[in-house]
């Protein structure tokens, strides 16, 4: 069991980066009203501490390094609402895509939209929990699968449908793995927080009005399901992150479709854990050579 309750990294006001547990106003959930935190020293993964030394937090980032991150495990088609809205059966198992960790971005930071997916319409939102792995996990059975959890997140899984699926030839990994396209945060919450997964309120707003709202109580896989299924076979590794599918709502099944434009806020907000609010930016060929 990990020391903190609510793990953030973040840039504190004297120019240093730390891991931090979040210190909130009482009666306060959202993690990215976070103001001050407890500075922890050693492996957030292993043997740590959570200091005395508070700091004023100037800005929230990712709430792992990248050097922490093992992999970027995603479901797909995770809630029933949303197979439907998608045209697509429901698994049988669930369905498994990689991102590249380089699509992982902080709770506030801009969406970059590469030229190359500006060529046609199709940018879309997926709200969705995220479990974090805190140790290796193999073979591991459903009733100890929580055992294996460091905490959980929210992110937002931004898909173009076009690359995703006209483009992708049967692959979703082209039209899911740019750059900056997996904003997750405000930070960690651990099971000392949030003791049942299946009972959190999750949602979507852009530009202020609600486009997906549901519960993960609806989910097809449930989390324990998801590790002990995601395990068998392949070893789970403290530091992987696994996002665990997105509700009804997305743009792609609406009548008519709506997609996400430049200049547009997209906010993704998960009960006990708090609210990633991002910025969609249309970079231009020279900004996206840099």
């Amino acid at each position: 069991m990990p020391a903190f309750s609510r793990l953030i990294r973040f840039l504190a006001k004297n120019g240093k980066t730390y891991y931090g547990d979040a210190i909130l106003p009482e009666g306060v959930t959202d993690i990215a009203k976070t103001k001050k935190a407890r500075v922890i020293t050693g492996d957030i993964f292993g043997k740590h501490e959570v200091t005395d030394q508070i700091a004023d937090v100037r800005l929230l980032l990712a709430p792992l390094a990248l050097e922490d991150v093992k992999s970027v495990r995603c479901l797909g088609l995770n809630y029933a609402l949303h197979a439907k809205e998608a045209n697509l059966p429901l698994p049988k198992y669930p369905v498994l895509f990689f991102k590249p960790i380089t699509a992982l971005s902080g709770p506030t930071d801009p969406i970059p939209v590469h030229p190359i997916a500006q060529e046609a319409q199709g940018l879309d939102w997926e709200c969705e929990l995220i479990i974090v792995i805190g140790k290796q996990a193999k073979d591991v059975p459903e009733s100890e699968a929580l055992d294996y959890v460091l905490g959980y997140t929210v992110g937002n899984d931004v898909s173009h449908r076009d690359w995703q699926v006209a483009r992708g030839g049967g692959q979703w990994g082209l039209g899911k793995g740019f750059d900056g396209w997996a904003p997750y945060g405000p930070g960690i919450v651990t099971s000392n927080i949030i003791k049942d997964p299946q009972t959190l309120k999750i949602s979507t707003r852009l530009n202020g009005q609600t486009v997906q709202e549901s519960n993960t109580a609806d989910q097809i896989f449930n989390v324990k399901q998801t590790i002990s299924f995601l395990s068998r076979g392949h070893t789970l590794l403290p530091g992987d992150l696994i996002w665990t599918g997105t509700p009804s709502g997305v743009g792609m099944g609406r009548k008519p479709q709506l997609w996400m434009k430049d200049g547009d806020v997209v906010e993704v907000e998960l009960d006990s854990v708090g609210i990633v609010t991002n910025k969609v930016e249309f970079l231009k060929e020279d900004s996206a050579k840099l």
